[in-house]
């Protein structure tokens, strides 16, 4: 029996920490329409100045934000309310890649990110999976560290760092911010390079720490 920690049984999966996991995966394709929508302008005419485009360019960058934003609440919260369920912990993670690959393979479609990156991404993410689910199979958890937690959130800005590119790209702008366009730009390729070697680094560092399992004959 799960008990919080006022000691009072839970009975229910419905925790305020699974509502707020269960709302980002709702409105992951909620930021993916949006984002499909904005790259009509983005893809055929650039900086040409059509409202409903730009204003689908700032909703999808609005959205992942706070989607990104509420990364670390649900776990807090179960934390803090000693709310710590099965169900949000299988949920968690799933929302959290769901958040990452959904912005990753928008911007792979327009050829705004390289295919080795998101393919390292990716193949890291199983490859971490199947480790945590051989790890629990015999007893052992294997939490976050703080290369994986640097990796996600490096991740995350880098993503909502060409969203907001897109957004102000679906807009006319003066001349005067093209080269802060093109700075953010950077920036965002820049901390895509830097996520995808924490994404390397972690997930070695992952196997190093779990070689008596791994290894294990």
């Amino acid at each position: 029996m799960a008990v919080n920690k006022m000691g009072k049984e839970i009975t229910s999966i419905w925790t305020p920490a699974n509502v707020v996991t269960c709302i980002r995966i709702v409105f992951i394709p909620v930021f993916m329409i949006l984002s499909e929508l904005s790259f009509g302008g983005y893809a055929a005419v650039p900086l040409q100045e059509d409202a409903s485009l730009s204003g689908f360019a700032i909703a999808a960058f609005a959205v992942y934000m706070l989607l990104s934003l509420t990364d670390k609440v649900d776990g807090e919260l179960a934390r803090k309310r000693g709310e710590v369920t099965d169900f949000g912990k299988f949920l968690d993670p799933i929302a959290d890649k769901l958040l990452v690959f959904s912005a990753l393979l928008i911007l792979l479609e327009h050829q705004m990110v390289n295919v080795w990156f998101v393919f390292i991404i990716m193949f890291r993410e199983f490859l971490v999976s199947a480790l945590r689910m051989v790890a629990s199979a015999n007893g052992t958890v294997i939490a976050a560290d703080k290369l994986g937690k640097a990796k996600t959130a490096t991740t995350m800005v880098s993503l909502c760092t060409y969203l907001l590119v897109i957004a102000m790209m679906t807009c006319v702008v003066p001349s005067n911010v093209l080269g802060l366009v093109s700075a953010l730009r950077l920036i965002a390729d820049v901390l895509m390079a830097v996520a995808v070697i924490l994404t390397v680094a972690s997930g070695a560092q992952y196997f190093w720490n779990a070689r008596h399992i791994v290894f294990r004959v």
